[in-house]
């Protein structure tokens, strides 16, 4: 796979790019061998084709907005190991096929001639076949990374399924969801996953607190997995080290979905060293070769984390990520 990865960086970066423009190559990093790595400007992405065709490594400046098991460093082909940092996935949660290839095993990796990065998962499994294109690109002062992802059914039948985001970023910040100009159809406008499969609509929580607009998820709450059914389209989280990791994604008020309660979002956010972060599509019912595609922005910016007694200026933080913008290609 290394040879062939490295005849396509060849022909892609052929003659000298300049420092406003992206650059991809092949690496050494976090215990595997043949990463991919996209770099502009301060800002990196490392992609990672030998196991699961996700993002290790999302950052600017050093500071990472991915979290990254360091028992993963031990991974071996063929065998399972930890999954971790920018993980994507598809849906819905409680009746998706099971497809350990797509989420854990060996993806084909092609770096284009703009020097974005194409991962493709193995064919025959679930019935799914994924594919997903990064691309850094500038804006402003900053840079975002696209992340998206195109399933298609190779199978012989119809399957309905949804995109599903599920990174892990360091624990210990401030989840930030905009409500939006929708009502909640949660009377807490969040939904609670209790014990036994249980969806608590009308939940309360200390750690969870609604002010201008937003819900504020300010520690890890009684129970991890929470849901939201905001339209407003992207979700903040503000880490100890004054970095804003923002994602931004497309929602259809008059679309459906299709996971349980549903969701446009979810946050995961257990005691611990992690929080992971998840935004999910609309239902997409896919007749045997028809394909779906879903974009996610990430944006990593510098935003103070309030000081003891204090508290984030929402309205800032919002005017900050409504800046951000990527084109779509």
């Amino acid at each position: 796979m290394f040879a062939r990865l490295l005849l396509v960086v060849l022909f892609a970066t052929v003659g000298v790019a300049r420092a406003d423009e992206p650059a991809a190559r092949i690496v050494k990093s976090h215990g595997y061998s043949e990463a991919v790595e996209l770099k502009l400007g301060k800002t990196r992405a490392i992609l990672c084709p030998q196991a699961g065709g996700r993002v290790l490594e999302f950052s600017v400046n050093g500071t990472d907005a991915m979290y990254f098991d360091d028992a993963e460093k031990k991974w071996q082909p063929g065998k399972p190991g930890p999954i971790t940092a920018g993980r994507f996935d598809y849906g819905p949660e409680l009746t998706v096929i099971p497809h350990p290839k797509a989420w854990s095993g060996e993806w084909t990796a092609e770096i284009t001639k703009t020097n974005s990065v194409k991962l493709t998962s193995p064919k025959e499994d679930g019935g799914i076949q994924l594919v997903r294109e990064f691309r850094l690109v500038a804006h402003d002062k900053s840079v975002g990374l696209s992340c998206k992802q195109t399933m298609t059914n190779v199978s012989k039948e119809a399957r309905e399924v949804c995109h599903w985001g599920r990174s892990f970023s360091p624990g210990g910040g401030i989840c930030v969801v905009p409500l939006g100009d929708r009502p909640s159809r949660f009377p807490s406008k969040y939904a609670m996953y209790e014990d036994g499969a249980i969806i608590n609509v009308k939940a309360k929580d200390e750690n969870i607190r609604e002010r201008d607009g937003f819900l504020e998820i300010l520690a890890p709450p009684r129970k991890p997995k929470l849901g939201f059914d905001t339209y407003a389209g992207w979700l903040g989280y503000v880490l100890p080290n004054d970095t804003l990791f923002v994602k931004r994604f497309p929602a259809f008020p008059d679309r459906v979905y299709n996971e349980a309660a549903g969701l446009t979002l979810s946050v995961w956010y257990p005691t611990g060293a992690r929080i992971e972060l998840e935004p999910i599509g609309p239902r997409e019912r896919l007749k045997p070769g028809e394909s779906a595609s879903f974009t996610e922005d990430w944006w990593l910016l510098s935003h103070p984390f309030p000081k003891k007694g204090q508290q984030l200026d929402l309205k800032a933080l919002a005017e900050q990520v409504a800046k951000q913008t990527i084109e779509t290609k």
